[in-house]
């Protein structure tokens, strides 16, 4: 007897094989298209960890995750620019603000979607935007270096550094405004796909009553440090579709299982210890078991990438796309301390 998967899991299953799989090497090269994120948008996906009493849909963590593996292992570049709507609905869901009631319903059911302009936080004490007290409200000042999703996002979730070291995150429109100007889009190696821009903000001014949190610099580094440690569900997402390319090629079913195998441990550990109770006593174990569904990862795209043979190197090949995907997942979200943990495994072989 089987159980019926969760409704928000069967909904990524059929996006993914309706409209992500199909396209994902058109999108690869051309960039994600409005009409899919139209689709993610009516799929319910994007209220996944609201409350149910503005609209979304409260799922388990675990729902969330395979929901994240299947979109990234259908097609990267979706999965990114959706994925940065869950930090900004978690953040308005669980700090109390006037922006609270005027945007987490419409994030909640898609009809509007959030990015994210806060990373840059990681550098301090280099503080690349700084955010600064004026006239009822704050004034952003410096250099969002990446910004996913440009011309796709309604409205995006930015956050300075003040002169106190406190963190300021605000709301405000994705679009450019005096104050805020983006770039062309860069020239990635993967995952370009994804329209990412950096912004210029030069006097950027926001109202108090869009501010969603000020914390101090040291309580957000104490939040984002275990988070930052854990292996990301797109990792072992696109490790799955290379392994699926790989078991249907000649000579591939047998590495398939095998790597197969060691991605199924690796992701049990991983998610075991993202469900510590204590996460600050299993930072280490985070880095290592992060490292080694790298390690993995990089396996699984190598192997789709020889099964391929000559193929492989044309600019519409699945099993390329796949490993500069897992490329561009070596260094998303990476903080120092992911760096050099990384650095190090890689240095002691």
């Amino acid at each position: 007897m089987t159980t019926a998967p969760h409704p928000l899991v069967a909904a990524a299953r059929r996006l993914a094989h309706e409209l992500l799989v199909p396209h994902a090497e058109r999108v690869d090269q051309e960039g994600v298209p409005a009409s899919h994120i139209e689709a993610v948008k009516r799929s319910g996906l994007l209220g996944m960890g609201a409350p149910r009493e503005y609209g979304g849909a409260d799922a388990p963590v675990g729902v969330a995750r395979e929901t994240a593996e299947i979109l990234a292992g259908a097609c990267c570049s979706t999965w990114f620019v959706q994925t940065q709507h869950h930090t900004p609905v978690k953040l308005l869901a669980t700090y109390d603000s006037p922006v609270r009631e005027k945007l987490l319903r419409p994030l909640a059911t898609g009809e509007v979607l959030a990015g994210i302009a806060y990373a840059h936080v990681r550098a301090f004490p280099r503080v690349p935007v700084r955010a600064v007290p004026e006239r009822g409200g704050w004034r952003f000042e410096g250099t969002v270096p990446w910004y996913t999703g440009w011309g796709l996002n309604d409205v995006l979730l930015l956050a300075g550094v003040t002169d106190t070291a406190e963190v300021v995150f605000v709301i405000t429109e994705a679009r450019e405004q005096r104050g805020m100007r983006p770039s062309a889009p860069l020239r990635l190696a993967a995952l370009g796909a994804a329209r990412t821009v950096s912004l210029e903000l030069d006097g950027l001014w926001v109202p108090e009553g869009d501010v969603v949190l000020r914390t101090p610099r040291e309580e957000f580094a104490l939040v984002d440090l275990p988070r930052a440690a854990n292996a990301s569900p797109a990792v072992f997402g696109v490790a799955e579709a290379a392994l699926d390319l790989l078991a249907r090629s000649p000579d591939g079913e047998g590495p398939a299982q095998s790597l197969r195998a060691r991605l199924d441990e690796v992701r049990r550990e991983a998610y075991a210890l993202a469900d510590h109770p204590a996460p600050h006593e299993s930072v280490p174990e985070r880095l290592a078991v992060r490292t080694r569904a790298y390690d993995v990862l990089r396996a699984a795209t190598t192997a789709a990438i020889v099964s391929g043979g000559g193929r492989s190197m044309t600019l519409d090949s699945r099993a390329q796309r796949l490993a500069r995907e897992g490329m561009f997942l070596l260094v998303q979200g990476q903080t120092a301390e992911a760096r050099r943990a990384h650095l190090g495994a890689l240095a002691s072989g």
